[in-house]
């Protein structure tokens, strides 16, 4: 039997894309730099060349049942589980844990966010393969954190130091964690040489997942514990929609990682972007003699230099005299604004929300 498995969380809203990225077609769902698959379906065709696809589940919210199904043909019904209400990555993965052990005790997971760029596949591929053998032998939490290329205030950052497991030398301890530092903080990381990109991959077995849950979230185990006998089964549905909504609302790198004292990390040596801002979009495609990343087609720039900028294929538009700003049109939804103020584009949808409802975003 096959006991390497992978789960896909695919349930944010992803509203630092707005207004491309909408509460009913989110940015996982969408070909954003137009390869023409979306970030969801480069996820699933990624991961099926390290796991079997019927030990490929994918965790969305409830809503997201239909483009799931939809965009990824190969996944069968039941390895959809559906999130009744959002509740962060620590539940999404202790449910998702619970009907794996319950498919294959012995499990190796592979959890990775749906909305992720990678390149130099098989880097990545020969990476995961080390990180699976090593998570099948040691009941350690184990990350994949990217060599930082510039002071980046918008990731997570994983310290290291040498690791005491006997075993692949590319596998190290982590000394810390740090959410999103200081401009200033960031490149004290950066030349230090012992940081990484938190790139928000995690490989464990499933015994030791579990037992990390119990320690360090036990309100949170116990729930999903109490619903052992239901999953797998016809009532699992009813189980999940009744018990979600109560359990924490926690990251799995808080609630577990920052807390535990066996983690590890592995150096990724593979070009990764979270894709999380129109910035980081910019970043991989070919800007234009001034700077300019443009995904438009019927576009004319006069003086506009330094600008990320994104029109509907139907529309023509000229843009004059802007530098720095992030330009994305999508139906009857628009966005200007400066691109050193992009981290507040979360913050300017709940805005537009209270202010005209949700139909905008």
């Amino acid at each position: 039997m096959n006991t390497h498995y992978c789960v896909i969380m695919a349930g944010g809203i992803g509203s630092r894309f707005w207004p491309l990225s909408t509460q009913t077609k989110p940015k996982q769902f969408l070909d954003i730099l137009g390869t023409g698959k979306t970030l969801l379906q480069q996820t699933f065709d990624r991961i099926k060349k390290v796991i079997d696809p019927e030990n490929i589940l994918v965790v969305t919210n409830a809503q997201y049942l239909e483009l799931v199904s939809e965009q990824l043909p190969e996944i069968s019904r039941e390895n959809i589980l559906l999130e009744p209400s959002r509740r962060n990555t620590a539940p999404c993965i202790c449910y998702s844990t619970f009907v794996i052990k319950k498919r294959s005790p012995r499990a190796t997971i592979i959890t990775c966010p749906s909305d992720h760029l990678i390149a130099n596949e098989d880097v990545f591929y020969k990476q995961l393969n080390t990180a699976l053998d090593t998570a099948s032998e040691h009941n350690i939490l184990l990350t994949m954190g990217i060599q930082p290329n510039r002071p980046e205030t918008g990731y997570g950052y994983i310290q290291f130091k040498d690791s005491k497991l006997n075993t692949d030398p590319d596998v190290k301890a982590v000394k810390t964690f740090t959410e999103k530092p200081s401009a200033e903080i960031a490149q004290q990381f950066l030349d230090s040489g012992d940081f990484l990109w938190n790139a928000g991959i995690f490989i464990w077995n499933a015994d030791s997942i579990m037992n990390s849950f119990e320690k360090l979230l036990p309100d949170m185990y116990s729930t999903f514990e109490s619903g052992w006998n239901d999953y797998g089964t016809s009532t699992e549905t009813s189980f999940i929609d009744k018990t979600y909504p109560t359990v924490e609302n926690e990251s799995v790198d808080f609630g577990i990682l920052e807390k535990a004292k066996n983690v590890y990390v592995i150096p990724g040596r593979f070009d990764w972007s979270d894709l999380g801002t129109w910035g980081s979009v910019g970043r991989e495609v070919e800007p234009d003699t001034h700077g300019n990343a443009t995904f438009s087609k019927k576009l004319i720039l006069h003086q506009a230099t330094n600008n990320t900028i994104r029109i509907s294929k139907d529309k023509a538009a000229v843009i004059a005299g802007l530098d720095g700003y992030i330009v994305i049109d999508n139906d009857n939804k628009l966005l200007i604004c400066p691109a050193d103020q992009e981290q507040l584009i979360k913050q300017f949808v709940n805005d537009l929300k209270m202010e005209f409802g949700e139909d905008y975003i």
